[in-house]
């Protein structure tokens, strides 16, 4: 009989060499030669990425505070939460209050973290972490030069509306709305980390 589990290590893949093939300012990217399960030798490219976390601004009148921003990687407009890139030892609960308070102005009192998403896994090891921010008190933004973004707010149906209509296609915001649905209906539990800025 075939187990519904099998061992994980059965799949591991072990890395025999690896060279830096492209580095940026934020990103690697690396070659592995390695071994496969069966024993035979493969070849790996992926991207080193710092992580990132992705923040649900949660507002008093029950909408999220969302964004639209122009990414050149798809030359297109998206509609996203707000979200950044980890400083390198930097904590992610202080990435998501430095992202949400540059991006939008706004702080939190209250921070509830919802878990972790991979979202690149065939050729990336990003990890982003998902924050549900509440109990908000608005102020000035500290966008970087180079960032352009709307903001503006829609209710929890009217993103997931989004979503099925194909206007919201973020992976990340997605992910992270999904994972908010759960804990707002009292499905899922989830952590308050945070009760107040520091």
């Amino acid at each position: 009989m075939t187990s519904h589990h099998p061992d994980p290590h059965d799949l591991t893949e072990t890395t025999i060499s690896s060279e830096t093939i492209a580095q940026g300012g934020m990103l690697l990217v690396k070659r592995d030669q390695v071994r496969i399960p069966s024993g035979a030798i493969s070849q790996r490219e992926y991207v080193i990425h710092p992580g990132a976390v992705v923040v649900i601004p949660l507002l008093e009148n029950g909408n999220l505070l969302l964004e639209r921003q122009f990414r050149y990687p798809l030359h297109q407009v998206f509609i996203e939460l707000p979200a950044g890139k980890i400083d390198a030892g930097e904590p992610h609960l202080r990435t998501g209050q430095r992202e949400l308070l540059e991006e939008t102005g706004y702080s939190a009192r209250e921070w509830i973290y919802l878990g972790l998403q991979h979202p690149c896994i065939g050729y990336s090891d990003e990890v982003i972490h998902i924050y549900l921010a509440r109990d908000l008190q608005a102020g000035e933004h500290n966008r970087d030069e180079d960032e352009a973004l709307q903001l503006f707010e829609a209710s929890l149906e009217e993103c997931l509306d989004m979503v099925r209509r194909g206007e919201l296609t973020d992976g990340k915001t997605i992910v992270a709305l999904f994972r908010a649905e759960k804990f707002l209906q009292g499905s899922w539990p989830a952590e308050t980390v945070e009760a107040s800025v520091p």
